[in-house]
């Protein structure tokens, strides 16, 4: 045998004495800990835990742990093989640092998604306010959350921002007090105008009876007078019981003879 050949199957011999139990010890811990971290994720996905979670922070957490379960045996694997632990260190801090300068908005997503996730400011389906938008909450991400606008326009906010923005929750609560502002001539009788509106609050589907609505005059204007009609309505409610007054509180105060002001001026003319 050539001399060249017996040097380097030497070399090989020796190196699969030396280094092939670590690999094959690293190949064994990577492969068996995927199918491992797999099974218990599922397991612990319909688990009692993380089945009554709501679907958005259960996908996130079990991806999150899935991917840092995953690179803990990366590093264990690479420790076996000899891999100094601070030369490990060393590229996984140059490597968090570069990715983090590159990605400093989505990190700041990041930690927003787990700050709306943790804390709950809102959830899916609620009606919020916030950044000058509103609409109702139709998905939170890691990184985004989604609103759809009452005239059915997507809005995408990055979660950065909404965990810091102050926010507006409509749907927070399970009722709601609707204030509803009309104006009536100067001279109305205020009792008539009174028994007008509560007798439309009492008939209007979905009105609650506790509180009990209640009127009071609110403010004197130059040629009117405002009443308040205020009700509590459920939340779900809220727009269905605010149209139904709008449209019935003038036929209301105009069938009971209650006149509604509208703005003049009184010219008087003096002839010299």
């Amino acid at each position: 045998m050539p001399l060249f050949l017996e040097n380097i199957l030497t070399g090989l011999t020796s190196f699969a004495v030396t280094a092939g139990g670590r690999i094959l010890a690293a190949a064994v811990i990577i492969i068996a800990g995927f199918l491992i971290v797999s099974k218990v994720l599922k397991t612990l996905e319909k688990g009692k835990l993380f089945s009554k979670m709501e679907k958005t922070p259960r996908v996130f957490l079990i991806g999150f742990l899935n991917v840092v379960l995953k690179a803990l045996l990366i590093l264990t694997a690479a420790t076996i093989l000899g891999v100094p632990m601070t030369n490990i260190v060393a590229i996984v801090g140059s490597c968090g640092l570069a990715v983090g300068l590159a990605l400093q908005g989505s990190l700041a997503n990041l930690a927003g998604g787990l700050m709306i996730l943790v804390f709950k400011p809102f959830k899916v389906g609620d009606f919020i306010e916030a950044n000058g938008f509103s609409g109702t909450v139709e998905a939170i991400s890691v990184l985004y959350t989604e609103l759809i606008t009452p005239d059915n326009r997507k809005v995408v906010a990055p979660n950065g921002s909404l965990s810091n923005a102050t926010v507006i929750n409509y749907s927070a609560k399970d009722t709601r007090r609707m204030d509803f502002d009309l104006s009536v001539a100067f001279g109305s009788d205020i009792g008539a105008v009174r028994g007008t509106l509560l007798n439309l609050a009492s008939s209007t589907e979905g009105v609650l009876t506790d509180p009990a609505p209640e009127v009071n005059v609110s403010a004197y204007n130059e040629s009117s007078v405002t009443v308040t009609l205020r009700v509590w309505v459920a939340s779900a409610k809220y727009w269905d019981v605010h149209f139904a007054l709008r449209n019935g509180a003038e036929a209301a105060l105009k069938a009971s003879g209650v006149k509604i002001p509208f703005p003049q001026i009184d010219v008087h003319v003096k002839n010299d």
